[in-house]
């Protein structure tokens, strides 16, 4: 028996959310916020799977939707088990250079935490979101004596009171007189950070715009400042809260020229928002990403008192 109507409407309602991408309305809502979350829409599409495949042994009509299904199943595991998996380590070259990013959330993040991370992990730089002149103030007195200081850049909607709109790079003092550039085109500062003991590597701190309903066309607006980095000869770090996650078709044709180090080294499904969800329940929306020759040698999520972020910290090998 052929399927009706509600079969064939239940095919199309669940390809659409767990493949948006692909037919790339993920560019607009609903969509863009609920394929961050694809990974548990296809446990949720396995277990539906099975029930209408028991089923079908009764409900001929069943058999066709669940065949249906079963293959958005196969394209959407095949499309996100890869970050899972953890691909060769770099076979020497270079030298090793350590990065964090880490959403404050709006400097709510305990700095003590903060400063204990950095301690403990000596990023070399480090991109600090909703981080402005208030907490750094509040941050530096903890990092300084560690030999860092803090380049913060603020955006236009800036009240001066607040941090949500602060971007700060964290920069380890054995890399001397770099030079910083902020760009003001979205609506976070992106802070470019070249020269001293970076050589010939540029790393740069973003902050892309939430996709909340109001915000999508400024979210994919903001994402796609990212293609100038990925797509430079330059070799490039860009790190910070990209308010995406590679299931999101805009993020991945603007960083098409660069290597995500969290699916290089398989943990690349790993949450890292929100905080208040379970840790294994979230969506990876910190990245940290780099092109060529910058090669991945880590990637670990740390928790973040008083964030809805976790921090996150990358390991890799720059050029000499």
């Amino acid at each position: 028996m052929r399927p009706g109507a509600v079969e064939v409407g239940l095919v199309i309602g669940v390809g659409l959310l767990a493949l948006p991408d692909l037919l790339r309305i993920d560019r607009f809502a609903p969509f863009a916020q609920l394929v961050s979350f694809r990974p548990y829409v296809l446990c949720g599409l396995a277990a539906l799977v099975l029930v209408l495949a028991g089923l079908s042994w009764r409900v001929r009509r069943l058999i066709l939707p669940a065949v249906a299904l079963l293959a958005v199943l196969i394209v959407g595991v095949a499309i996100t088990a890869p970050r899972a998996q953890a691909g060769l380590l770099p076979s020497g070259g270079g030298r090793p250079f350590t990065v964090l990013a880490a959403n404050t959330l709006d400097g709510s993040a305990d700095p003590t935490g903060l400063a204990e991370l950095i301690r403990t992990e000596r990023p070399d730089l480090g991109a600090l979101i909703e981080v402005g002149p208030w907490y750094r103030d509040r941050l530096a007195p903890l990092v300084e004596p560690l030999g860092y200081r803090m380049i913060t850049a603020t955006g236009t909607d800036s009240d001066g009171v607040t941090d949500v709109f602060g971007v700060t790079v964290l920069a380890a003092a054995h890399l001397g007189d770099v030079r910083a550039t902020v760009d003001r085109s979205t609506q976070f500062p992106i802070v470019e950070i070249e020269g001293g003991g970076l050589g010939a590597t540029r790393f740069v701190a973003f902050h892309a715009v939430a996709p909340r309903l109001s915000d999508v066309s400024e979210w994919r607006s903001d994402l796609g400042a990212l293609a100038r980095y990925c797509t430079d000869s330059t070799p490039t770090i860009v790190a910070g809260d990209f308010n995406a996650t590679l299931d999101h078709s805009a993020l991945r044709d603007a960083t098409a020229g660069c290597s995500d180090i969290a699916a290089q080294r398989g943990r690349g499904l790993q949450p890292t928002w929100p905080t208040w969800m379970p840790s294994w329940f979230g969506a990876q929306i910190d990245h940290v990403l780099v092109t060529d020759p910058i090669a991945a040698e880590d990637f670990v999520v740390h928790e973040l008192a008083g964030s809805d972020h976790r921090a996150v910290v990358a390991r890799v090998r720059v050029p000499n």
